[in-house]
């Protein structure tokens, strides 16, 4: 059992670890998220390129964070901070007290479910799963399952812009769905320089932009939700270099939030120890374009 356990680990990471070395590859050739040579997320960091700059971020708190969480999706609502964990048998939606970080409540996934991307939208939570094509919704109070839908291909990241729900399925297009019946509405197109971005995975939408963790990197995307352009950088690999030292073995950036009381974006990682309380600086939150 345990050696199932482990290969079936193995398995899910060197998969998307192949999907990310096209993204590196198309990355290194735009100017964006470049990296070393060596592992696939070695060195990897966000660099300006026609004229796309690299946000500078404070560091406010840390705050822990389960070791042994396969982030997948992050979000703050009505002041509980909310995560998605993934990988077959493992997969869960939690609910934690933002200001400790203390899990409250947990809700496991069926065994044969990988689960991705989580938002908030229209009273109820909406939690992606990766191939197997499932949304499914929870009351937020007690992580209650209330209905599931099926969407076309894979699910990666979610947001919520106010009207319709933002879905990434690791290419570089955003797919908008009506979150009444998952319906598709459009598609965006991300590019940077004219080159598209790919690896889109976990989102968080603040303001008219649509941030991005670029798997398998410790980059940010800041994109422009009207158009499509990245509009900024936000390297996360000091960050992602803590983790590791404080507990070895962690995996790649991934889960992005936003807290509108504060101001402030909480960020973690795959595995890390900690979730990072960080303001981004010289970003405002402007008034949401509207996204029709």
């Amino acid at each position: 059992m345990i050696g199932k356990a482990l290969k079936e680990r193995a398995f899910f990471r060197c998969r998307r670890c192949l999907a990310g070395i096209v993204a590196i590859s198309l990355l290194a050739l735009q100017g964006a998220c470049a990296g070393g040579a060596g592992s696939a997320r070695a060195g990897l960091a966000c660099e300006p390129g026609g004229g796309i700059p690299v946000l500078d971020y404070t560091l406010i708190r840390t705050l822990p964070h389960d070791p042994a969480a396969f982030t997948q999706g992050l979000l703050i609502a009505d002041g509980w901070l909310y995560e998605s964990t993934g990988l077959y048998g493992e997969s869960s939606v939690r609910r934690h007290e933002l200001q400790s970080g203390r899990e409250l409540a947990r809700t496991a996934l069926p065994a044969g479910l990988f689960g991705e991307g989580l938002v908030l939208a229209q009273g109820r939570l909406y939690q992606l799963t990766w191939r197997e094509g499932v949304v499914r919704s929870y009351r937020p109070e007690d992580l209650q399952l209330l209905a599931s839908w099926r969407i076309d291909g894979e699910g990666w990241g979610l947001a919520f812009d106010g009207r319709h729900l933002i879905q990434s399925d690791g290419s570089a297009t955003l797919f908008f769905r009506d979150p009444g019946d998952l319906r598709e509405v459009r598609r965006l197109q991300v590019t940077a320089a004219g080159r598209p971005v790919r690896g889109l995975n976990e989102l968080e939408y603040v303001g008219g932009r649509v941030f991005a963790n670029l798997y398998p990197t410790d980059c940010v995307a800041v994109i422009d939700a009207a158009g499509g352009s990245v509009v900024g950088w936000l390297d996360l690999g000091g960050l992602a270099r803590r983790a590791a030292a404080e507990a070895p073995g962690t995996d790649v950036t991934n889960g992005i939030a936003y807290d509108p009381a504060a101001g402030s974006y909480y960020v973690t990682g795959k595995y890390w120890p900690f979730l990072a309380e960080i303001r981004i600086d010289g970003l405002s939150v402007r008034p949401a374009a509207d996204p029709r």
